[in-house]
């Protein structure tokens, strides 16, 4: 089982999107996948539910907010538990073998982070602070050792545009990040930086846990690479301007480049989530998009491997 984090600091730059129609891809394989909406505008989980489904069957009782709760994460109710299998896009899974599962977000998600914060302050010593520290930022991580979530391929986080506490929960429980991005200035500024705080996370997590604070094992997050994202093509390249940008992030290095991108499809992505099933499953297998997206996803799955031979 295999855990990616998809994140960008910026908002609009195709992260659900991305996150959902890789997930129903790799379901469609035959796998098992699960979505961790972790998102407070629960686009992903929108995605696959309608408005009215989520008031009527998952708002109260069955969102992540509700595992967020409480005095630590986990100690109101068991992550497992909040596990949901969207009929409708499941009912184009029956003859793959496959299944995508759900843990859906709350719009109210977005008040979690203070409350989180208010919880990593009190402590009297140095090692109680560190304890602290450990036991916040590895709450996910740990409740995805639980048997139940062994059963998966590949679980997908679908991470809010910040670094808050909620975010850095979940690129603990990593083993690989995958960022999304628009080729234009605003959501390529933040990449560097978004590396730079997911290296220092890691780091301190791992002094933390190497001096005896606990007995969390060190973690290793990985970076996939950059997706380049709302493409738009002329003469079957990038266009000038975002051809520069992808160039750039590609030079500078910090972070790869995939070389498969999400092409700018208003006719296949504009309507996300209205009926339940990613544009993956809804298009023709020749449709040229689909094609596209089809290979991303398959050097999406050839990075992963390459990091578990590692």
């Amino acid at each position: 089982m295999q855990v990616i984090a998809v994140m960008n600091y910026k908002g609009g730059v195709g992260k659900t999107t991305l996150t959902a129609n890789l997930g129903a891809e790799i379901a469609n394989l035959g796998q098992k996948v699960l979505l961790i909406d972790l998102d407070p505008q629960a686009n992903l989980t929108f995605s696959f539910y309608s408005m009215d489904e989520w008031r009527e069957e998952l708002r109260k009782d069955t969102t992540i907010m509700r595992w967020y709760e409480g005095d630590m994460p986990g100690r109101e109710i068991a992550l497992q538990d909040l596990i949901v299998t969207p009929p409708t896009v499941n009912d184009q899974l029956t003859e793959t073998g496959g299944r995508l599962d759900l843990i859906a977000s709350h719009l109210k998600l977005i008040d979690i982070d203070l409350k989180l914060a208010a919880r990593l302050g009190g402590g009297t010593t140095l090692g109680e602070s560190k304890r602290k520290f450990l036991d916040l930022h590895g709450c996910l991580a740990r409740a995805l050792q639980h048997e139940r979530f062994q059963e998966y391929d590949l679980i997908l986080i679908d991470c809010a545009p910040n670094f808050g506490l909620v975010t850095k929960t979940a690129i603990v429980a990593s083993d690989h990040v995958l960022v999304p991005a628009k080729a234009d200035y605003l959501s390529t500024l933040g990449i560097q930086y978004l590396v730079g705080n997911c290296d220092t996370l890691v780091a301190e997590y791992n002094d933390y846990a190497a001096h005896g604070a606990g007995a969390d094992r060190p973690i290793q997050t990985r970076f996939l690479g950059v997706v380049f994202t709302m493409v738009k093509f002329y003469a079957n390249k990038p266009i000038g301007t975002q051809q520069y940008y992808i160039e750039d992030v590609r030079l500078n290095g910090e972070i790869p480049v995939l070389s498969g991108v999400m092409r700018d499809s208003p006719r296949h992505f504009g309507d996300a989530g209205e009926d339940g099933v990613p544009m993956v499953l809804r298009s023709p297998v020749t449709d040229e998009v689909v094609v596209e997206f089809r290979t991303l996803a398959a050097e999406i799955q050839r990075g992963i491997d390459k990091g578990i031979a590692r």
